[in-house]
């Protein structure tokens, strides 16, 4: 019995008594997948990204572990929502223009000090400001630097558009607003660069555009190490007591945390490890977040239809956007039907196997977004289920 084969054999014992659609969590993996983060992290604290958890349950249980602290969340109501359930340090990782939970930041002696907000533009501190209830509370600040690699006098641009802000004078005169402005108070820097931490750099079958890649991404390496010492050097010179310098995620953990201005990593899909991350150099990690659906028909030889399954990731759209049938081995999509709303056929010799009522195991293409699909998930030990706990969607929370 192959690896696989064996984590098949357990999922379906541990579920035997649960009808699919179903999603799971391999406590085993889970927890291997952290301590590789906090190994290749090399003793620098681990911010653990909500958004690719998105459970509560989870998010404590990681965070309990030697080796991280604190959150990255994605959405402002979020923050306070986690902040208020006992989450003592919420960094935002993106500007908000949600004036109502501002208004609650800033009603809150303990909301203001567990959360920090993100900001790349003084037009922000301005929404913050309008919204306003107490101008006794001071709100924590994030400055956020573009880290995208541009070439050839910026024709070229590889990486996310995210901030405005690329050069130490830019964070500088911002970092002189903020310190400027009553009412607001600079805690940290927040770099992250994507194309370098969420890009797989051994793609499958690509050879050519794997190297290329690898290029891109070394080049792009060297570049920002340079710029954000420069920058962080810059930030401090006005904003002394800064707090942390952010950088980092998944596929570049090892690396950023080589930098010496860096102070912490942000992570998150290496805990579930999804599809997306199979295609790295850099580390293997073992997947931990799955879901099945159920074969509800046999249409013919060598084809199975399972209900549902059609949930495509975030991102530009594409065949890797789709989640992968994982368990059994050797089951693929029909190329005319893809992953379905409502069904779903799956080809391959290993659907001859399959009975109705039968599990197929499926990984997501990203990590938390899963979640958005769920209410629960169960938490497999071995061959058990020891814990049913709810996702944010199970407790009724969609933020985005």
């Amino acid at each position: 019995m192959t690896p696989r084969a064996a984590d098949r054999a357990r999922y379906d014992r541990a579920t035997a008594h649960l009808d699919a659609p179903v999603a799971i969590v391999d406590l085993e993996a889970f927890d291997a997948n952290a301590d590789d983060l906090v190994r290749r992290a090399a003793g620098k604290p681990i911010r653990v990204a909500s958004k690719s958890v998105r459970c509560r349950a989870l998010l404590e249980r990681v965070l309990a572990r030697p080796g991280f602290a604190g959150i990255m969340s994605f959405t402002l109501a979020e923050s306070l929502w986690l902040a208020r359930a006992g989450f003592e340090d919420v960094l935002l990782a993106y500007p908000s223009a949600d004036r109502t939970a501002f208004a609650e930041l800033t009603s809150d002696p303990k909301l203001a000090a567990a959360v920090t907000v993100m900001v790349d533009d003084p037009a922000q501190l301005d929404l913050v400001d309008a919204a306003r209830e107490r101008q006794d509370l001071e709100v924590r600040v994030c400055l956020e630097l573009d880290t995208s690699l541009q070439l050839f006098g910026g024709r070229v641009r590889v990486g996310a558009r995210r901030s405005p802000l690329r050069t130490p004078a830019q964070l500088a005169d911002l970092a002189r607003s903020v310190a400027r402005r009553p009412g607001f108070r600079l805690v940290g820097l927040m770099a992250y660069e994507g194309h370098v931490a969420g890009v797989g750099d051994a793609v499958a079958g690509r050879p050519v555009r794997s190297r290329a890649i690898r290029l891109m991404q070394s080049a792009a390496r060297k570049e920002l190490a340079a710029r954000r010492a420069e920058v962080v050097r810059a930030v401090r010179a006005v904003a002394p007591g800064l707090e942390f310098v952010n950088g980092g995620g998944t596929g570049s953990v090892q690396h950023t945390a080589a930098e010496a201005a860096v102070t912490e990593i942000a992570a998150g899909s290496g805990l579930y490890v999804p599809r997306l991350f199979d295609n790295y150099t850099s580390f293997s990690g073992r997947p931990a977040a799955l879901f099945a659906q159920p074969v509800v028909r046999r249409p013919g030889v060598g084809v199975v239809t399972v209900l549902g399954g059609g949930y495509p990731a975030s991102g530009a759209p594409g065949a890797d956007r789709l989640p992968v049938p994982y368990l059994p081995e050797g089951l693929g999509y029909d190329g005319q039907e893809g992953a379905g709303e409502v069904q779903t056929p799956l080809l391959g010799s290993a659907a001859d196997d399959l009975l109705i009522g039968d599990k197929v195991w499926f990984r997501h293409a990203k990590a938390g977004e899963l979640c958005e699909r769920f209410e629960e998930l169960q938490l497999v030990e071995g061959d058990r289920v020891t814990a049913t706990v709810p996702t944010y969607r199970g407790e009724g929370r969609t933020f985005l």
